[in-house]
């Protein structure tokens, strides 16, 4: 068993290691920089280091494992900064936003995407992708509609490096249309960015209220998550799309049950001031080493190696997904 343990833990060290010491350097460092923060000079030192220095295959499985597992566990610790006043924030107009702003997403992704001659299951897969939770909705959509693992890929891809793209533009266009409105900033980042990773680094490149509020507005659409499968699965049946496997239990991710759970904990229970400060402590420097790790994965020579109507496919559905976010937010008056 000691061995298995061993095999098993061994090749996460390297790249978690690397993350945690590129995570105390960004913190030492913005303490130089305070206008930047611990958590954007993290995925900024990332960035740089993991396109010139850090391209070792042995830093792989610490890195993803620092990008995914210690992502899950901060969003976990974020339940005890939040209470369901703090939800209530959003309301039904929060919600509101959420289903229309997916519902477009969906349908625009589908249409640009027939326009310019991809596939069903490429443009379904586009649509969940950046409809929903990236990788994970890609990963939970592809048996339901019999899509191969290269298109699969192809599609992981290219949701990863728009997201990529507007991660790191939408802080700036957010604060400069919307100044210190909290939710306007929020619900641009929660309701578009395609992944947790993203919606965290890009919300940590404000503060970490935006943060707390972005995360709220991401897991309103990742509960949605088994709807949108399901949908997509009967689509595909109707379309006569081959090889559609019979719908497998597709579930809501772990993480956010178990932020829920310690949400209604957190606003039924007064909890010691020291507990809340102690899980807000250790879930900042979860989230820094995460982003440090998202950093080191960032590979430029991924956007080298698209091809030119990826790109332009990518790019197109950018761009609606950010015109429909600023003008639902402006109908819905969130904000």
């Amino acid at each position: 068993m000691r061995d298995a343990l061993l095999k098993k833990y061994v090749p996460i060290l390297p790249g978690l290691v690397l993350s945690s010491l590129i995570a105390v350097i960004a913190k030492i460092a913005a303490i130089l920089i305070p206008n930047l923060g611990g958590a954007t000079l993290a995925i900024l030192f990332g960035i740089v280091l993991g396109n010139t220095f850090f391209k070792q295959k042995a830093l792989d499985v610490g890195t993803k494992f620092s990008e995914s597992m210690l992502l899950e566990y901060s969003v976990v610790l974020l339940g005890f900064t939040v209470t369901f006043q703090t939800i209530s924030h959003l309301g039904l107009n929060g919600l509101g936003y959420i289903m229309v702003m997916m519902t477009i997403v969906i349908v625009s992704t589908i249409f640009i995407g027939k326009r310019l001659g991809f596939s069903d299951s490429i443009v379904t897969m586009m649509a969940g992708g950046n409809a929903v939770c990236g990788s994970s909705a890609i990963g939970a959509i592809a048996p339901s509609i019999g899509a191969n693992d290269e298109e699969k890929g192809q599609v992981i891809t290219l949701v990863n490096l728009m997201g990529t793209v507007m991660m790191l533009t939408l802080p700036f266009l957010g604060t400069l249309l919307y100044g210190n409105q909290l939710l306007a900033r929020s619900a641009l980042l929660g309701g578009t960015l395609q992944s947790v990773g993203q919606v965290v680094a890009g919300a940590s490149l404000i503060n970490h209220e935006t943060v707390s509020y972005a995360m709220l507005f991401k897991i309103t659409r990742i509960i949605f998550l088994v709807v949108v499968v399901f949908i997509f699965q009967q689509r595909a049946r109707k379309q006569g799309m081959a090889q559609v496997q019979t719908l497998k239990k597709v579930s809501v991710p772990w993480y956010v049950i178990a932020f829920l759970i310690i949400c209604i904990l957190n606003s039924s229970v007064m909890l010691p001031h020291f507990f809340n400060a102690g899980a807000h402590q250790i879930g900042t420097w979860f989230e820094t080493i995460a982003l440090a790790a998202i950093g080191l994965r960032l590979d430029f020579r991924k956007f080298m190696k698209a091809g030119l109507s990826f790109l332009t496919y990518g790019l197109l559905v950018g761009i609606v997904q950010t015109l429909a976010a600023l003008l639902l937010i402006h109908l819905f008056r969130i904000g």
